[in-house]
């Protein structure tokens, strides 16, 4: 009896850190991000690589499918060998700034490490994409006018020194995450920091030839909506995706995320209509892409009364904002970036501080907070994220036009970006 006990002790200490895996790994959560994460990666590739492509003249078509297309494989790339350790690797003294080295090419990362419920390796990816598809959404601001070299100088430095930082302050447990801001799922850290970034550009870069003086329509608009599409239902994965599991938070997030949407779809086809005597087709997916951009910041706090009201300001905000920023300003931010992403990024960021209230059907405020105090905690990341992305983008394209020049030449403009810079054609004609 003596051994027998002395054998199941030994047993049981051997089997101790299989239980204690057994405890923690989810395989549901695990199964629902590895789902958002295919879910996520669509929306850039390719989804937002045939909405931009189709929204862009056809002789700069595949330069705006390259340049999608590059991004997700160069980020991925510096997301392995330093991205991921410096957005949520522990920075020491400088933590509430950046995250440190430890984890630089991921040396901490193997089959058995654990984030949360999570194997490590599936919050990595996850994460991965994220940082894919926030300077690809910058293209859009410089689209059919900066130089192929340049583009890919300015996104390595723009996401190591602008997404990663930052990406630190509000999911990496910086000073952001410190304070108690709400953003579920990008309202900072992804829409703020593009559109801010692409209205930047924009304007170091200048106006595309004829803007404002000759017709600049979008080439094909049955790839826009195809492309819009696919972002819609990759949506799901990029909110829903942000509460890290599969529960209650991931079902609210993607239900709010879809009737944003089409609050933000139907309000902008209806101020076409009224305006303009007929709705758009690429107002209509365009006022879509602005509700889910809204939402996303808000997605894991608020509830369904919540989206209605958000999705019907994206709607109404990022319309007016639109024209604005090119009739009024005269800024060419060629696919509407900053308007759309920007400027939905700001009104949902505030909007999460107001409708997270339990009384407005929200998850209810965080102990020690109310409203005036969230609202203050959100103006300030809004604040503090736009001017760090607008000083340091400007910093960077000043650089990179330093060393490459930005902007390709008025007859390789004229020509199109597709043969100038990478001898191609989109279309035989």
């Amino acid at each position: 009896m003596k051994y027998f006990n002395t054998m199941m002790a030994a047993l049981t200490l051997l089997l101790l850190p299989a239980i204690a895996q057994a405890d923690t790994l989810d395989s549901g959560d695990t199964a629902w991000i590895l789902t958002s994460t295919a879910l996520v990666l669509f929306m850039t590739l390719p989804g937002l690589a045939l909405f931009y492509g189709g929204l862009v003249r056809a002789k700069n078509v595949l330069s705006v499918l390259m340049q999608c297309f590059v991004i997700a494989c160069v980020v991925s790339i510096l997301w392995v060998v330093y991205g991921y350790s410096l957005s949520f690797g522990d920075g020491g003294s400088m933590n509430a700034w950046i995250g440190g080295l430890d984890n630089a090419f991921l040396a901490n990362v193997t089959r058995e490490s654990l984030s949360g419920t999570l194997p490590e390796s599936t919050f990595v990816m996850f994460q991965m994409t994220f940082a894919i598809i926030t300077p690809a959404l910058i293209i859009g601001g410089f689209a059919e006018r900066m130089k192929f070299s340049a583009m890919l100088l300015f996104s390595i430095i723009w996401v190591s020194v602008v997404y990663f930082p930052v990406c630190h302050w509000v999911w990496g447990g910086g000073w952001l995450a410190e304070q108690g801001l709400l953003d579920f799922a990008g309202g900072t850290v992804v829409h703020i920091t593009a559109g801010v970034a692409a209205l930047v550009a924009a304007m170091v870069l200048g106006n595309r030839n004829g803007f404002q003086t000759s017709a600049m329509m979008p080439h094909n608009m049955t790839m826009t909506v195809t492309g819009a599409g696919m972002l819609w239902v990759g949506w799901f994965g990029f909110n829903g995706g942000s509460a890290v599991a599969a529960n209650g938070d991931a079902g609210m997030a993607m239900l709010v995320t879809h009737v944003s949407a089409a609050c933000g779809a139907m309000t902008w086809a209806a101020l076409e209509w009224m305006k303009f005597g007929k709705p758009s087709a690429l107002g209509t997916v365009t006022g879509m892409v602005a509700g889910l951009g809204t939402i996303t910041p808000a997605s894991g706090y608020v509830g369904p009364m919540g989206a209605l009201v958000i999705g019907i300001s994206a709607g109404i905000v990022c319309f007016y904002a639109t024209a604005f920023i090119k009739q009024k300003l005269k800024i060419d931010d060629s696919l509407d970036v900053f308007p759309v992403h920007g400027v939905g990024g700001i009104l949902g960021t505030l909007l999460a501080g107001i409708f997270v209230a339990a009384g407005l059907g929200g998850v209810g405020f965080a102990d020690g907070m109310n409203m005036g105090s969230q609202l203050g905690v959100q103006l300030t990341g809004v604040i503090a994220t736009i001017v760090f992305t607008a000083v340091v983008t400007f910093v960077i394209l000043k650089v990179v036009d330093a060393l490459v020049g930005l902007r390709v030449t008025d007859e390789q403009e004229t020509e199109g970006l597709d043969i100038s810079q990478h001898e191609e054609r989109g279309y035989i004609l």
